[in-house]
């Protein structure tokens, strides 16, 4: 065997050093807001809090139920360590002579393909019929850096580059279409739970945040076994220069912490009827089984697992992280089976990219591109490897596996037949992107997937010209939709409100305060088709603080939201 050995040359090195560094300081930042949904940023006086206000209403407009666990594999995970190519295994051994994964180590689950025998534990839902893995799993012009590959694997923007790129996330403009209203009127439990809050967008929206996000597995722990609050008792601020702002600051968190209570009770409810292994990744899927057991109302759920950074000593740390994960995906389903759940939750592996064919010369592997995506769940109707595994024998100049599966089809997948949002929002939600599905054994659409074909065009939005219900008088749901409107500002200290009605119809719009206390009515008229201009300063009988606020939109008995600065 020849070692083909490519090494990270020194100032490659050093601008991977670099972005550690830069990594590093933006999960700071991060690290500031709320162990909850939303951010506290003082300096800019940006504060949110996703929790049930007063106004909260149950609602569920996405259709199913079924539940995603989306498990982020942070560093860039070895896709050769995890699916071995039986059919191309001379070249794959040949590339790694000191790293490579040797045949009598190999589980073959296929004559084509196999895991690692450190991977065992799914041995028994491959038998079962609940484990997919897809090949080369990837996008074109793949970026090799944790900054921005993260990025794009959350946004879903292939323009993103260094800090330049879209601040949505796939996952979070899903839930802007499902609760317009968010800022206002969020959902009784959590749209999303997030455990480990630092450097991913998926969960963000133009507003706000829609998950409940945990630092770590100690933190949401502690919530579900507590369910805590902070204390509000005049006596605790009367000596305390600061009184004032700390009675507010607490205010806030206790606004965000009001799901707690929820998940509290849930965790109550909840019971693990297994044995988990001590170690953070398990405590993850025993705590989400739990709380998917007790019924909490979430939908979707992201944990995740670090160290796949393997530069140096890779056999052994890629054992040791694809066992911990095997066994406790394995003992998660065995859980959710005792309540016969297990077919309700799909989970889904991601990471920033993969690694290179070649290894290095620190028994490791460097920055790579495509490699594979895992599902696990009973509603995968059957076991498989899906797609076409990338070539080993004509890598390119750097030794990188080509993509051959785009991940937004596998985003798209799952969101249209998984979680059956509508095609068209399915596309916007991904920036246009094409729908493509993947069969992974799920089928909420109803679609053909081999004769499915849509263009690259972004979905028409509704036009004035849908009907009315059938007495004539009240807006459709597509009108309603297809109320424009966004703040702007003339001046730095005067904004307006910009609203476009596509028919004629009594419009309510309110002022409220971060905290959800309504502040004002800026607007409560009959109007004609056409559009409207409203000076939020001259509709508020007294002065306004500095500040940001929230403007609702009434029509019927729908809503919508958005955030608006008054300076």
């Amino acid at each position: 065997m020849c070692n083909n050995h490519i090494p990270l040359p020194k100032d490659k090195a050093s601008a991977h050093d670099k972005e550690h560094i830069v990594w590093s300081r933006r999960s700071f930042l991060q690290a500031l807001g709320i162990a909850g949904s939303g951010s506290m940023m003082l300096g800019s006086n940006l504060l949110t809090a996703s929790a049930p206000s007063p106004l909260t209403a149950a609602i569920a407009n996405a259709p199913g139920d079924g539940i995603l666990i989306l498990i982020r594999l942070s560093g860039g995970n070895d896709g050769l360590s995890t699916v071995i190519p039986i059919e191309q295994y001379d070249t794959y051994a040949n590339a790694r002579p000191n790293i490579y994964i040797p045949e009598s180590k190999v589980l073959k689950l296929t004559d084509e393909f196999g895991v690692p025998s450190y991977m065992q534990a799914l041995e028994a839902m491959w038998g079962e019929g609940a484990f997919k893995a897809v090949h080369g799993v990837g996008y074109q012009n793949q970026s090799l850096s944790h900054f921005t590959g993260s990025d794009i694997y959350a946004n879903t923007d292939l323009t993103t580059t260094g800090f330049s790129g879209l601040d949505t996330g796939w996952m979070g403009r899903y839930f802007e279409n499902i609760y317009p209203d968010y800022l206002i009127n969020p959902p009784a439990a959590p749209a999303a739970i997030q455990i480990g809050q630092y450097g991913n967008l998926v969960f963000q929206g133009e507003e706000t945040n829609y998950a409940f996000v945990a630092s770590n597995i100690n933190q949401l722990e502690e919530i579900a076994e507590s369910g805590v609050q902070y204390s509000l008792d005049p006596a605790l601020f009367d000596n305390c220069m600061y009184g004032d702002q700390l009675r507010f600051l607490r205010g806030v968190a206790n606004t965000t912490y009001e799901y707690s209570g929820l998940i509290h009770e849930a965790y109550m409810r909840g019971q693990n009827q297994v044995e988990y292994q001590d170690n953070g990744f398990a405590r993850q899927l025993a705590l989400l089984a739990r709380l998917i057991k007790g019924n909490l109302g979430t939908r979707v759920y992201m944990i995740s697992m670090g160290g796949f950074d393997t530069h140096g000593n890779q056999p052994l740390i890629h054992e040791r992280l694809m066992t911990n994960l095997s066994v406790a995906v394995r003992d998660f389903y065995d859980d959710l089976t005792f309540t016969e759940q297990d077919d309700k939750v799909l989970s889904m592996t991601f990471s920033e990219f993969g690694r290179r064919i070649y290894e290095n010369g620190s028994n490791g592997t460097d920055h790579g591109k495509a490699a594979p995506t895992l599902f696990f769940g009973a509603g995968l109707n059957g076991s498989a490897f899906v797609g076409d595994h990338p070539s080993l024998e004509d890598p390119n100049s750097r030794g990188n596996l080509e993509y051959t599966m785009d991940f937004r089809d596998l985003y798209a997948t799952v969101l249209a037949e998984w979680l059956c949002v509508d095609i068209p929002l399915v596309e916007q939600h991904l920036l246009g992107h094409a729908y493509n599905p993947v069969n992974l054994g799920f089928n909420c659409s109803g679609a053909d997937f081999p004769d499915i074909a849509y263009s690259d065009d972004p979905p028409t939005p509704p036009t004035p010209g849908d009907p009315m219900d059938p007495n004539g008088e009240n807006p459709s749901d597509d009108m309603i939709d297809a109320i424009v409107h966004r703040p702007y500002y003339p001046t730095e200290s005067n904004p307006f409100i910009h609203v476009e009605m596509p028919f004629s119809g009594l419009i309510d719009i309110s002022l409220y305060n971060i905290l959800g206390q309504k502040i004002a009515t800026l607007f409560n008229e009959m109007v004609f088709e056409g559009s409207l201009d409203i000076d939020v300063r001259n509709r508020v009988p007294r002065h306004l603080a500095t500040g940001k606020y929230i403007y609702r939109i009434g029509v019927q008995d729908r809503f919508l939201a958005k955030s608006i600065m008054v300076s």
